[in-house]
Order: structure tokens, then sequence, then C-alpha cells
């Protein structure tokens, strides 16, 4: 008779309760850290990692991740801005290759 009171006493205890909610809670913290760990863009690691959002589309952006270091670019819409000067011409070959002839100063 007393086997059956500790029992009833152990189904009843709310302290069951609160272990398995925190049992469930760490299985979640778990399942998003090993999320994060698998993230291409996770600032731990050292890959070396380019992600663009909306290519081709006027507000494209560009993300790119070079080990610790994330630098982000957004597009101006228009074709052909920048900053820069022309450093060569390239050439398609009949076979399909190409060919680069720098531009240097003559």
């Amino acid at each position: 008779m007393s086997l059956r009171l500790m029992d009833d006493l152990e189904a009843d205890d709310p302290i069951l309760s609160v272990v398995n909610l925190i049992d469930v809670f760490l299985v979640i913290i778990a399942a998003l850290l090993l999320a994060v760990a698998n993230n291409p863009m996770n600032p731990f690691s050292a890959d070396n990692v380019t992600v663009i959002k909306n290519p081709g589309q006027p507000n494209m952006e560009m993300i790119v991740k070079k080990g610790e270091q994330i630098e982000h670019y957004q597009a101006s819409g228009e074709i052909g801005s920048g900053e820069g000067s022309r450093a060569g011409v390239a050439y398609r070959m009949k076979d399909g290759s190409f060919i680069y002839v720098p531009e240097g100063d003559r």
C-alpha cells in the first residue's frame, strides 16, 4: 500500500513538469545553435562567402564576407556607374576562349 502512495505523489509533483520544460528548452537551444553554426554568414567561421540578394534587380545587394570582415554593397540602379577606369580590352576567339589585352602606359 505504501508503494502505491509513493507513485501517486510522484505523479502529482509539479517540479517534474518544470524539469520536462527545461529539457524541451535545452533541445530547442541546441537546435538553434546548430542552425547558427551551419549558417554560411556565421561571423565565427573563417570561410569566404558572397551572397547576392535580388540579382539583376534595381535593389540588388551584395554581401561579401572575407574571414571575419563583412562588407555590404548596394546597387545604385544605374548600368555602368561606379568608380574606376578602363583597364583593357577582352576579345572572344572563334573557339569560345577569351583573350584580355591590358592597356598600359605608353
